[in-house]
């Protein structure tokens, strides 16, 4: 793929995040959640130029710092994610205003990363950041699945006393 397309597919796959984030969604057990980081991450190693051969170890050296800034960026992005469970047992999640701040932080420490290269000279092709995203969704689509596990309530759980019952209305004193 060329660097436009790889250009294309990353601006998709970020809007389609951050557009789906602050929205409720049910957190499906079952769901193969690993499958779109694996694709993404396919796409990114396909490219020849994720590596400059003329600055081999430091292209190598700020692949690694993208790819710990991705890593962080999504576990931070799944710590901050609001997790509820249902009464009828579904969990789901919604990023919260925390969210926003991990992602504005996790961009601009990539932004200053890229700056950081071009000063050294090192090309770096877009296969870098296609890769790191796929590490945020990975870590942040795994953290998710392990924290709504630990949430969803036991199958066969007997209900609580005072479960499904409408409360008395309170009365007022004049």
């Amino acid at each position: 793929m060329s660097g436009l397309v790889n250009a294309l597919v990353i601006v998709a796959v970020v809007v389609l995040v951050i557009v789906r984030q602050f929205r409720a969604q049910q957190i499906g057990t079952g769901k193969r959640w690993w499958l779109v980081p694996a694709v993404i991450a396919v796409l990114a190693l396909r490219q020849p130029g994720i590596v400059d051969p003329h600055h081999h170890t430091t292209s190598i050296v700020l692949l690694g710092v993208e790819l710990l800034i991705g890593l962080a960026t999504g576990a931070g992005w799944a710590w901050t994610t609001r997790i509820w469970a249902q009464p009828d047992g579904s969990v789901w999640s919604k990023s919260t205003k925390a969210s926003v701040t991990v992602w504005i932080v996790g961009i601009a420490l990539r932004a200053g990363l890229y700056a950081l290269g071009a000063a050294v000279g090192v090309h770096q092709d877009s296969a870098a950041l296609l890769l790191a995203l796929a590490a945020t969704l990975l870590v942040r689509s795994g953290l998710l699945m392990w924290r709504a596990q630990s949430i969803a309530p036991a199958a066969g759980s007997t209900t609580a006393y005072g479960d499904h019952k409408a409360r008395p209305a309170r009365k007022e004193r004049v």
